[in-house]
């Protein structure tokens, strides 16, 4: 076979892209049974916007990757968006597909236009690591699920002058 039928064969395999990708996998509903996430959000800059968390593999070459590449190759991913409500704790759910040690990531997307904007976005990951300019490896962003309900804290980080941060506790 050619590598051009080969390549061609691929990008057909694999699903369109659309933001919804992974919702229906990491949607919580009442009453299901299974292992669920909940993401305790902390250090919002403001309520704007939404969040939006990412369910990965707990392995570096997976870790935040292509989710239509990650979906073709039957590895998990898992998406969850929810507007940033007005007061409040901040709690959201994330299904995860059973026990086991996955990577996460939580984006604060204060435009809501569903993509990172450097400048003023938050980002957080489980774990809280520091982070640099590069994404934190798998290993830092990781977290375990039990069979249940299992809670985790991110406290979300800023840019703040030429490094991404967590803000002042408020």
């Amino acid at each position: 076979m050619s590598l051009a039928i080969a390549l061609a064969l691929a990008a057909a395999a694999m699903p369109p892209s659309t933001p919804d990708l992974g919702k229906r996998e990491g949607a919580c509903r009442p009453n299901e049974p299974g292992p669920a996430v909940l993401i305790d959000v902390v250090g919002l800059k403001d309520r704007s916007g939404l969040l939006r968390a990412e369910l990965y593999p707990a392995v570096d070459g997976d870790f935040l990757a292509d989710d239509n590449v990650l979906i073709a190759a039957g590895k998990t991913f898992a998406r969850v968006d929810m507007a940033v409500p007005h007061s409040g704790p901040v709690r959201l759910c994330i299904r995860v597909p059973r026990a086991g040690r996955y990577a996460l990531s939580l984006l604060h997307d204060r435009n809501a236009n569903l993509k990172f904007d450097l400048s003023g976005d938050g980002i957080g990951f489980p774990g809280n690591p520091t982070l640099g300019w590069s994404k934190p490896r798998a290993d830092k962003a990781a977290f375990q699920a039990g069979p249940g309900l299992t809670t985790i804290e991110i406290r979300l980080n800023y840019r703040r002058g030429l490094a991404m941060r967590p803000l002042e506790d408020r």
